[in-house]
């Protein structure tokens, strides 16, 4: 009996506990008292690349009479740009406001950061450039190349140096990311703090320095009223993978080759390249440098003492025969399957000093850029066709990592910086937009995540911020040394005769009398077979014919308007008998 009503007394406990209510506890970061100096002159933010695109990176911020300018990269240009060199932004605004420019900030010394500094020092007097030591001589090396070494002052920064203009405040928080020195910018102004990422990723076991986290936290602490963030892997879930683990793998490949090995990687993962020469002296293998983007590398980060090796290790590609296969180690450009690039020309035999061996390992520590796919696919057939042992990374094998922050890394950031408004940078458009909504699943208000192109402003006044007024920001097509918006024109016509070919139109006359000497001759190159179009010809002489007698007898009878009346006249004849559209070029020919 007294069993029975002990476990009645149990029930009922239970029972009353069960009708508690049952409150979780619910952590809420310290709110973050923000201070503005009293003014009625917005910041204004905004870019002049870098948005809904990857390169080009310049971001500006504008204070009353004051700009700091924060990086200044190049995007190098897809398939469609055909023969232009670089893509770089449209300077206007800034030669316009020349005066206001105080300094250009770079964040680290990768070419979409820094690539389009000789084309922007040439056309708007920079006063001067703070970067990190690396990129500063990265910098220094290319204004020397160009001749613009007299042309603007660079400085080198470190992370506890501050900046300042009677308006502007400037300091630094060291990041991760694949190359050494790189740095966030903080930028305070009277309506609130600016903090620029650059690229980065947090790697919590570093080949360089590590993360200041604390000092995050304390511009967290301070009031972001803006942060503008990498967004190049807003769409990858989880953790960008560390550093040392591919170094580590790329070790195990390196027991496990016979014969000679090919490794190859992008020439600005500064951090892979000096892994890999250590690798290279750790198994007492020569070294050989194929491509000049990557022996430039290797020739700076020496000087500058990142990479203590003898300069016995290294050997010409003419050298190589004097040494065993397994003694040594190439280090070739060509990780995106260029054309032109070393690895492409040794796997189709083009190579003057250097061709593959069957046994050969070849290592691609990197992965396709997007539109790079097929012509990657295309040289490891090759490469595997005349013998050698391709390896490219995998989900079983990495060998290569993003130094990009994925989306936890994101959410980190959002967490030590809790900023005010955010506007996310460095990306394609649905990149930006899901940064976003990662900001807000962390603690960014709906509706502080602004979206922009190029050429928007984001004016920050007391506490709000707003869509301001655009300005130009078109991209400017680089056509050999002409950086004229003139090339945006022969890319049109390039792209035409890609497609449709072209048509001369020959047409002889006599001035005095204004009459046609002979009928017109039409050549056709890329836009249909002229011995199996006589109907086409025949029609087409006809018609210009006709234009041109119409000139001829008109008041006016210029070149000019016979050009325009060929153009005119033949192109809709054309594109109904052919569906081409194509490069119509009148030729007049004058009876002297």
């Amino acid at each position: 009996m007294e069993n029975k009503n002990l476990t009645t007394t149990n029930k009922e406990e239970t029972s009353i506990i069960s009708k508690e209510e049952f409150v979780p506890f619910v952590f809420q970061q310290k709110k973050v008292s923000r201070e503005y100096i009293k003014t009625d002159i917005p910041t204004k933010v905004f870019a002049l690349g870098g948005l809904e695109e990857i390169g080009k990176n310049t971001y500006c911020i504008e204070y009353g009479d004051e700009i700091i300018i924060i990086d200044a990269g190049v995007k190098f240009p897809d398939d469609s740009l055909l023969g232009i060199n670089a893509v770089i932004p449209d300077y206007s605004y800034l030669k316009e406001n020349e005066s206001k420019i105080k300094a250009l900030f770079i964040t680290h010394g990768h070419e979409d950061h820094i690539g389009g500094i000789h084309y922007l020092v040439k056309q708007v007097k920079i006063p001067v450039i703070y970067a990190p030591e690396l990129a500063a001589a990265l910098i220094r090396d290319r204004l020397k190349e160009h001749k613009l070494t007299n042309e603007t002052i660079v400085k080198e920064y470190v992370a506890d140096d501050v900046w300042n203009t009677k308006n502007i405040r400037v300091s630094y928080a060291a990041l991760n990311h694949s190359i050494p020195d790189a740095f966030g910018i903080l930028v305070e102004t009277p309506n609130g703090n600016i903090f620029s990422t650059g690229d980065y990723k947090f790697d919590w076991s570093p080949l360089g320095h590590f993360v200041e986290l604390s000092k995050l936290a304390s511009m967290g602490d301070k009031g972001i009223e803006l942060l503008m963030a990498d967004s190049t892997n807003a769409e990858v879930e989880g953790y960008t993978v560390g550093e040392r683990g591919i170094i580590e793998n790329i070790d195990k490949l390196f027991l496990k080759a016979k014969g000679r090995i090919f490794i190859t990687t992008f020439a600005s993962n500064v951090h892979r390249i000096q892994q890999i020469v250590e690798l290279a002296n750790k198994y007492n293998k020569k070294v050989v440098i194929l491509g000049r983007s990557i022996d430039r590398i290797i020739k700076i980060i020496r000087q500058m003492g990142h990479l203590k090796i003898n300069d016995k290790m290294f050997v010409k590609p003419n050298d190589i025969d004097k040494y065993l296969l397994n003694e040594i180690m190439i280090i070739s450009t060509g990780s995106q399957g260029e054309p032109m690039a070393a690895l492409s020309r040794i796997a189709n035999n083009r190579h003057q000093s250097i061709s593959i061996i069957p046994g050969d390992t070849i290592i691609f520590s990197s992965s396709p850029i997007p539109g790079n796919r097929a012509d990657v696919e295309t040289l490891i057939n090759r490469l595997t066709k005349i013998g050698a042992n391709v390896i490219e990374s995998s989900a079983n094998n990495k060998i290569h990592t993003s130094g990009h922050a994925s989306q936890e890394e994101q959410k980190l950031l959002f967490t030590l910086l809790r900023p005010h408004y955010f506007m996310p940078m460095h990306g394609e458009y649905r990149m930006l937009k899901k940064h976003v909504e990662t900001a807000e699943s962390v603690n960014l208000q709906k509706g502080h995540g602004f979206v922009l192109a190029n050429g928007d402003q984001l004016e920050l006044l007391q506490g709000k911020a707003t869509q301001g007024k655009r300005i130009d920001a078109d991209p400017i097509y680089v056509d050999g040394k002409d950086m004229t918006a003139h090339a945006s024109n022969i890319i049109r016509e390039r792209e035409t005769l890609s497609k449709d070919g072209l048509i001369a139109v020959v047409v002889s006359i006599d001035s005095k009398t204004n009459k046609l000497l002979c009928p017109p001759r039409i050549i056709s190159r890329g836009s249909f077979y002229v011995k199996e179009s006589g109907n086409i010809i025949a029609e087409s002489i006809y018609i210009v014919s006709e234009a041109i007698n119409e000139v001829l007898e008109s008041d006016r009878p210029t070149f000019g308007a016979m050009k325009k009346a060929i153009k005119q006249s033949l192109s809709p004849y054309i594109f109904r008998t052919k569906r081409r559209n194509p490069l119509i070029i009148p030729v007049i020919i004058n009876k002297k």
